[in-house]
């Protein structure tokens, strides 16, 4: 027979129909050229088998079968006595893949990108994966502004049919933003809008945040910005029209330019509620709907106003059970008085209750931990306050990173929801050694065993060492927040405490501590409790020759020995959003400590803390702060003077000397005293650069405050001030708070400090 080559004719065989072959009976198929495949894996691709009649048209599809598979760069077959050849040649292998002169990306992180590209060492080599592996390493340096960058490849073959890749990285310089235009706006200055803005030219703080390099997400979250501040200030027809992004041939600066048009102010003409009927209907007083709306008759345009109103609208009638209910804002525009009348269409829909409340992922938390903190029920009214609230309260055990909350229709009934609890546990128990400094307790060695959710029945558990140059702490504590079903708590402590003030600016004296104590927490609301205790505590005291006056008649009349039995009794308030990154709400406490007349100290402590947080904007939060304290002893007995108010230094009055304010005695040693007043306010903000990071925070603070004795006292009289900026950072070690202060008005007595920090937890 006559051997006749297929694989050059298949291209012929599509264009003439001169090349055809007669078809015949495949007796075997032999496969030629091999490598690395295995003959198996080629038979299995090829659509005929020995014992098919092979013609023109099964010779085609079978090339092309075989091409298909990326495996080979040429196939060809050909007859030999109705044995049909496969020759193949197979494509080259990945032997190394290497990046030269990448910076900016760990070499394993890009490599690994390529991957999905299809490029990998022990791959078939392709050169389309190759290029898109190409285009891919661009574009990362391209996300990080780095637009000038250079990318080139070389591919060398090597022995047993393999090729070596080389990428050679350029990176270039970051491409900064020159210049951003603004075409259109007459109502606003350029500087004025450009300041709303995230994007801006290199600056101050552009090499912390990176503002200065062009993206196309924080450019289209400017133009929104821009959008939101004409809607909010009555431009109702703003538009932008355009934005053009162009970059200099040497890839070094960037130009922006936004068209807009801002269009004719508009004034609120009417207001009203529609809905009257449904309203009556289901019981509620359309008075309250109108007193929700945030915008009158006369009023600017406000875009914000509008969707607020339809919010609280919704939220109002959520929580009376109409979880689908529907507000929608109809305008009705007037373009020649520039006017806008807004119709607030109210759709009830169903009351719904909730059928089930499901709580998922909590394999060590008990389930009845996280339900008794709902204050949604089942079978109750759909109540979205009461979703919101008991959202906060579980998120409040801190046992969980994540906590959602779902409320899914209930399929087949239209009255009817479920509330779906997803949690995400976290570690609740710690056994941690370490140590902290503080610039007023210096090395502090810390070792505590911690479980705040013991067994996973919410209980907490720890024992903790704490030691100090000044303070020593021994102690361990046990709370069970649910004593009772009703929130009732109860708590042990056993504590010992030593103080040594001969390195402080406090009168010289040292004190030993042992005590023991149980507590109760009532609550009384949401956010109120009630908290009361009694303690057994034994002091003993100890005097230096350099010890005060004061401090040695007072050990005279009562001796060294102390014994007390505390009864203490608080209320406390906590409207807090957060208890880490707080920036609305409110927190107050007030304490009283009385020494019970059973043994032969008679004194009392009171004191009141406030501390009020107003959000400025999205990331700008207003603090005020104040607390206020007074002591005594009843009965003609002294306060022990290890019972005063100090004040001065980090949480109290920053930029002097710890515990130095106050009065002295005639070696100028601090006595403290049986009155004290602190205050202040303070900006937090964002630490620059940080982005969403909430776990540092930057502030400007003036601190306030003093403390008050006898008036035969002498020592630093009246309130001291200071000023300054200050770091809170959340570390993985435990808080991290520096801060330097200026003190306003020092008096000669005063001793200042001006840096001040504070590492970890200093009991």
């Amino acid at each position: 027979m006559i051997t006749k080559k297929l694989a050059g004719l298949i291209l012929l065989l599509c264009t003439s129909s001169a090349w055809a072959i007669a078809p015949f009976t495949i007796k075997d198929i032999r496969v030629e050229g091999i490598q690395r495949t295995e003959a198996g894996t080629i038979f299995s691709y090829l659509p005929v088998k020995v014992g098919d009649t092979m013609d023109n048209e099964q010779a085609a599809a079978a090339i092309h079968a075989l091409y298909a598979t990326g495996f080979f760069k040429d196939v060809r077959l050909k007859v030999d006595h109705a044995v049909l050849v496969v020759r193949v040649r197979e494509r080259p292998s990945i032997a190394s893949i290497e990046v030269n002169g990448a910076k900016d990306f760990p070499k394993d992180q890009l490599k690994e990108s390529m991957k999905f590209a299809g490029l990998a060492e022990a791959r078939i080599f392709d050169k389309g994966a190759l290029d898109k592996a190409t285009q891919e390493l661009k574009r990362q340096y391209v996300a990080r502004g780095k637009y000038a960058v250079k990318v080139t490849t070389t591919v060398t073959e090597l022995e047993r049919n393999r090729v070596s890749i080389v990428f050679n990285v350029v990176e270039g310089e970051v491409s900064k933003i020159k210049q951003i235009n603004l075409i259109g706006n007459h109502a606003y200055k350029e500087s004025e809008l450009l300041d709303l803005m995230k994007l801006g030219t290199p600056g101050w703080f552009a090499w912390f945040s990176s503002n200065d390099q062009y993206s196309k997400q924080k450019l289209s979250a400017d133009l929104e910005t821009l959008r939101s501040f004409y809607m909010d200030n009555g431009y109702l027809e703003f538009n932008i029209d355009s934005t053009q992004v162009s970059i200099t041939p040497d890839k070094r600066d960037i130009y922006i330019t936004i068209n807009f048009t801002e269009g004719e102010k508009y004034t609120v003409a009417k207001v009203s509620v529609s809905g009257d009927a449904l309203l009556a209907q289901a019981g509620i007083d359309k008075r309250e709907i109108e007193n929700l709306v945030q915008i009158k008759s006369g009023d600017t345009f406000s875009r914000k106003n509008m969707t607020d109103t339809s919010k609280k609208i919704g939220e109002h009638l959520g929580q009376q059970g109409y979880a689908f209910a529907n507000v929608n804002a109809i305008p009705d525009i007037d373009k020649e008085k520039h006017q806008v009348s807004f119709n607030f269409v109210v759709e009830l829909g169903q009351r719904v209750y909730i059928r089930r409340i499901n709580v998922a992922g909590n394999n060590k938390t008990r389930d009845e931990v996280i339900r008794r903190e709902f204050r949604q029920t089942e079978a109750e009214w759909f109540d979205v306050e009461k979703i919101k609230k008991s959202k906060q309260r579980v998120d409040k055990l801190d046992f969980f990173s994540e906590v959602n909350i779902e409320t899914p229709a209930v399929q087949g009934a239209a009255d009817q929801v479920d509330v779906n609890v997803s949690v995400k546990e976290k570690s609740t128990g710690s056994i941690a050694v370490g140590a902290g400094f503080s610039s007023g307790e210096g090395l502090v060695l810390t070792g505590s065993v911690t479980q705040a959710n013991l067994f996973g029945t919410g209980k907490y558990l720890s024992t903790q060492i704490n030691t100090g140059k000044i303070n020593q702490v021994y102690s361990v504590s046990y709370t069970n927040p649910y004593f009772t079903d009703d929130g009732v708590s109860r708590g042990f402590d056993v504590y010992k405490r030593n103080t040594d003030s001969q390195s402080t600016a406090v009168s010289q004296y040292s004190s030993h501590t042992l005590g023991s104590g149980v507590r109760f927490g009532v609550p009384i609301g949401e956010e109120e409790t009630i908290s009361y205790g009694l303690a057994v505590e034994r002091t003993q005291l100890g005097i230096f020759s350099t010890s005060p006056a004061r401090l040695q008649q007072y050990v005279n009349l009562y001796g060294t020995t102390n014994s007390n039995l505390l009864g203490t009794i608080g209320w406390g308030r906590d409207s807090l959003d957060s208890a880490i990154y707080t920036t609305a709400g409110t927190m107050q406490r007030a304490s009283a400590e009385i020494s019970l007349p059973v043994f032969d100290v008679r004194y009392y402590k009171l004191d009141y803390q406030h501390q009020w947080f107003h959000p400025l904007s999205k990331d700008i939060t207003l603090l005020f702060h104040g607390e206020v304290g007074i002591a005594g002893g009843y009965n003609g007995k002294e306060l022990p003077f290890f019972k005063n108010f100090y004040a001065g230094g980090p949480g109290s009055v920053r930029g002097y000397d710890a515990n130095s304010l106050g009065p002295r005695d005639s070696t100028n040693a601090v006595l403290g005293g049986p009155r004290r007043v602190l205050g202040g306010v303070e900006l937090l903000v964002p630490f620059p650069g940080t982005g969403n990071e909430k776990s540092v925070r930057l502030s400007g603070f003036i601190d306030g405050g003093g403390v008050y004795g006898s008036g035969d006292l002498p020592g630093s009289a009246g309130l001291r001030y200071s000023t300054g900026v200050a770091v809170t950072w959340i570390s993985p070690v435990g808080p991290l708070k520096f801060s330097y202060a200026i003190p306003i008005n020092k008096k000669p007595v005063d001793k200042l400090q001006r840096f001040q920090f504070t590492l970890g937890s200093v009991f």
